[in-house]
């Protein structure tokens, strides 16, 4: 398992699907994952600081976790099947838990949990960029204004969302 780290959230064009984008820790990988409109707005919440008036779904799920002595320890995404990736929550207990990675991402970071990859998952769908240069990582986020979803499935595949 590679740890990556939350770079943010981007609105692809010109399909309007939001992004989020993971970084290899260490490494020289970038992992692209469609996602839907909410999730999008609860991951640039958490990143942000935004606490909203009322708990957002995510923010419940980390409320329970507390209330209840769970310890999210790690958000693990696990494999990626015709541009759909699969994650798993793993808890401080061993109990593990499929997941959307988009809403696993939300939850890591309203925990601060350890956010991992694996390597196939990066060897599939990772993109190596250059090493991290102002000018590179902008050059890597025009790419990605212009990358589409079908960009990253397997032939005769369709993309997560």
């Amino acid at each position: 398992m590679h740890e990556m780290d939350v770079i943010g959230v981007r609105v692809e064009a010109p399909s309007n699907q939001p992004v989020v984008l993971l970084r290899e820790v260490g490494g020289d990988r970038y992992l692209p994952i469609w996602i839907g409109a909410v999730e999008a707005t609860a991951i640039a919440f958490a990143q942000q600081g935004v606490e909203p008036p009322r708990p957002l779904t995510h923010d419940l799920m980390r409320d329970v976790l507390t209330a209840t002595g769970q310890q999210l320890d790690e958000v693990q995404i696990v494999d990626v099947k015709e541009g759909i990736f699969f994650a798993s929550l793993v808890f401080a207990s061993g109990v593990e838990v499929s997941a959307r990675p988009s809403d696993s991402i939300a939850l890591a970071l309203r925990t601060g949990s350890r956010i991992v990859a694996s390597a196939d998952v990066l060897e599939m769908a990772g993109i190596s960029a250059p090493e991290e240069q102002d000018d590179e990582v902008e050059k890597f986020r025009e790419f990605l204004d212009h990358v589409t979803p079908e960009d990253f499935e397997e032939p005769g595949g369709s993309p997560s969302t």
